[in-house]
């Protein structure tokens, strides 16, 4: 089962968003998205629900409990 830091950095990279493009979206540093994608910090609820929006991807597939990337 994938990570949510892997899943993030994959869907960041497959759409070439920098990490930087990434942080200024959610509003938070560039760092917060280092540590999402190296699944070394908690993501908040609200957030997810942003990343989730962001890339059109269902909240099971970003946090790796589906494969299905929409419901």
């Amino acid at each position: 089962m994938k990570t949510l830091g892997t899943r993030l950095k994959e869907l960041r990279t497959e759409r070439g968003i920098y990490q930087s493009h990434l942080a200024q979206y959610l509003s938070v540093t560039t760092r917060h998205i280092q540590r999402y994608e190296a699944d070394k910090t908690d993501v908040s609820l609200s957030t997810l629900v942003a990343l989730a929006d962001y890339f059109e991807v269902s909240l099971d597939y970003l946090v790796g409990r589906s494969e299905n990337r929409k419901c």
